[in-house]
């Protein structure tokens, strides 16, 4: 049976459990249904409707969450370490969770299709926003001759992070992934469909144990998983599977964008401007890099349709709790309206 160091358990949070605390960590969430690792073994446990009607993240369970065990259900959910937290697909402002209590975070592209540097760029802006070590895979290495330019191409974006061409068909480069996989560690995998984070797994745990599909016809990606699952590996470490993200919204704040862009954020310090726009404005440095030739101008573009994308989210996510604010200050009105009028009614004529 695993123990808690096993399970990725960080002893330092001992000391603010209750001494007869069952504690477990959730491997996979099913409909108000949570599957834990225990040092007991796997348990199916329920969901109570009060961690599920609330609208707190931070209390609704998710892959990679610690949690108190109580009657065979969730009690609460410990504070995260980490977590890799997306703004949820279409109009609403809602967080979703991803993966909790995260280690490393492998940002999986594929090297047999043209250079997506945009679309890394935001995921390792996600990454970085979560607190972990993001690291870039691009998978299927075996199926292009190509695999040392694609990485060229993937260094370009992702500065100061590693970069390795992998095949989860052939093993290749793998073994350089040794060092994140080491045990109690927690990794994640995160990238859109069709790019073979299912057929890693796998390869990482040395079976097939996740149900893989070819990419369409038209080289779009296939939903293989459609649930994200906590698996632990032979080398002692625990990888979280996810589905393909085919929205990435960034959500919680600009700590991501300057980590993943901080060449133009360095740029930005050497402006003669602290307010400049980088447009017309004399002695912008971002300009003059991109004129001469040391900064993509595709890259800026892509920063700056980030930074108002995450300074939108913030608006609305600050209007939401405005109004959950009003919201439980007018109930608690209510009640000690209902309140006083009891006593009223109680107090002898």
């Amino acid at each position: 049976m695993p123990s808690l160091a096993d399970l990725g358990w960080n002893p330092q949070r001992s000391a603010a459990l209750p001494s007869d605390a069952a504690l477990g960590r959730v491997s996979r969430v099913d409909r108000g249904i949570a599957s834990v690792l225990t040092p007991g073994g796997a348990v199916r446990v329920r969901i109570p409707n009060r961690l599920l009607a609330t609208q707190d993240t931070d209390q609704i369970p998710t892959v990679g969450d610690w949690v108190l065990l109580h009657d065979e259900e969730i009690d609460r959910v410990l504070d995260r370490m980490s977590a890799v937290t997306r703004k949820v697909a279409g109009e609403r402002t809602r967080a979703q969770v991803v993966a909790a209590n995260v280690d490393v975070v492998f940002v999986v592209d594929d090297a047999s299709a043209p250079p997506k540097g945009r679309r890394i760029e935001r995921y390792l802006a996600l990454a970085w926003e979560c607190g972990a070590l993001p690291v870039v895979l691009l998978n299927k290495a075996d199926a292009t001759p190509e695999s040392d330019s694609a990485v060229e191409h993937a260094h370009a974006v992702a500065l100061g992070v590693d970069v390795h061409a992998v095949s989860a068909r052939t093993g290749e480069g793998l073994e350089l992934l040794t060092k994140h996989l080491a045990p109690g560690h927690t990794v994640v995998l995160i990238g859109p469909s069709g790019v073979g984070k299912s057929s890693l797994v796998n390869a990482f745990r040395g079976e097939d144990c996740v149900y893989t599909q070819d990419v369409r016809s038209d080289g779009k990606g296939r939903h293989t998983t459609s649930y994200r699952e906590l698996h632990r590996l032979p080398s002692g470490a625990l990888l979280i599977d996810t589905p393909g993200l085919r929205e990435v919204g960034l959500w919680a704040n600009e700590e991501g964008l300057e980590r993943a862009y901080a060449d133009i954020v360095e740029l930005e310090t050497q402006c003669q401007f602290r307010d400049c726009a980088h447009r017309t404005e004399p002695g912008c440095a971002v300009a003059a890099a991109i004129g001469a030739g040391d900064l993509d101008p595709a890259r800026f573009a892509s920063w700056v349709k980030l930074q108002r994308e995450v300074a939108r989210v913030q608006d609305r996510r600050a209007g939401w709790e405005r109004a959950r604010a009003g919201a439980q200050l007018r109930a608690r009105q209510r009640s000690y309206k209902v309140a006083r009028d009891i006593q009223r009614q109680r107090r002898p004529r």
